[in-house]
């Protein structure tokens, strides 16, 4: 296996894990305010991603940084595309973080739930962006023959042109699908970490969640039967797969078994990922003026001798992160108490 498709497999394997392992923490922000009817419920549904929410932020920077060194072509694409969108995520991450950070410096109750209000809007918030930015992935953008975005008709300014890949009706399914599918994550993992009232609101949630997946399993599928060829195949298969992967996480859920749930919700997540970064082929970012200005891995892929220097250090720094994240989420393995504990 040659580097090119080694690294590419990294850059994919750092996209999965961001987007399985935020996602939960993405769909605990929103569902906060809506699964705790007090503050010390709120309180017990953040605590269950308190040890882990900036150490899962650590696999957005790896995907980003990894693309730059291996893929600096991809990077400067995909990044000058979209470039506002990507400030808007930097800046919901930020306040997310804030909202998080802060909650617990002061113990006023009104802002403690503007905290919670912040936090679920800006997790929300950038859920749906990434969802409409993974649609670019698939899409692609107007690239011009040097590799650069080239400007629209109509568009007055450069960042105008960076919103306008997000202006579609793709984008708009993506964004969407990424709410739903983060909230149904976020529900599996609150129903697997807590106990009490909550828990029991996360399985109500899961399972609501659960059924709009199902919807979007049925509309990409029935997407792929009006079209032909092997695209419309492969839609149908994704769309039968989402809503199968969908219903058993609802049947487990019924059934009691978080632990199954919450995994076949990461593997649902995880697949819909490697399928949008996959969609492709070895194009790893398609040009909409003319297919064949698109990129390709080798195309984007950083020189051999680049290549061969990162794996050095790559080999080291990957399996010292995995390491430790696995580490952290055994230590913090115990559900949190979501009632109160009577006092004598």
């Amino acid at each position: 296996m040659d580097l090119v498709t080694v690294w590419f497999a990294l850059v994919v394997l750092c996209w999965v894990l961001f987007f399985t392992l935020e996602g939960f923490d993405f769909g605990v922000g929103v569902l906060t305010p809506f699964v705790g009817r007090d503050e010390h419920e709120r309180g017990a549904a953040l605590k269950t991603i308190g040890p882990f929410w900036d150490g899962n932020e650590v696999w957005l920077v790896a995907a980003i940084g990894v693309t730059y060194a291996a893929f600096p072509a991809w990077y400067a694409a995909l990044l000058s595309g979209t470039y506002l969108p990507m400030v808007g995520v930097l800046l919901l991450l930020a306040g997310r973080g804030v909202a998080l950070e802060f909650r617990a410096k002061h113990s006023d109750p009104v802002w403690r739930r503007r905290c919670e209000v912040v936090l679920a809007l800006c997790s929300a918030g950038v859920v749906a962006l990434w969802g409409a930015l993974l649609s670019v992935f698939v899409r692609g953008l107007a690239l011009g023959a040097d590799g650069e975005v080239v400007a629209q008709p109509g568009l007055a300014s450069g960042l105008a042109r960076t919103v306008a890949p997000l202006l579609t009706p793709e984008a708009a399914f993506g964004a969407v699908a990424a709410l739903v599918l983060s909230l149904l994550l976020g529900a599996a993992f609150l129903a697997l970490r807590t106990t009490g009232p909550v828990r029991v609101r996360a399985h109500r949630v899961a399972a609501g969640a659960a059924a709009a997946v199902v919807g979007l399993g049925a509309v990409v599928a029935v997407v792929g039967l009006t079209g032909a060829g092997a695209v419309s195949t492969g839609l149908v298969a994704l769309g039968a797969l989402v809503a199968g992967a969908a219903v058993v996480v609802a049947l487990a859920v019924r059934l009691g078994r978080e632990g199954s749930a919450f995994t076949v919700a990461s593997l649902l997540v995880a697949g819909v990922v490697v399928a949008v970064l996959l969609a492709n082929g070895d194009v790893v970012l398609p040009s909409t003026l003319d297919p064949a200005l698109s990129l390709t891995r080798e195309g984007a892929a950083a020189t051999p001798a680049a290549l061969r220097l990162i794996t050095a250090f790559g080999v080291v720094a990957v399996p010292g992160v995995v390491v430790y994240q696995v580490w952290s989420y055994w230590v913090f393995r115990r559900r949190v108490t979501s009632e109160r504990v009577a006092t004598a």
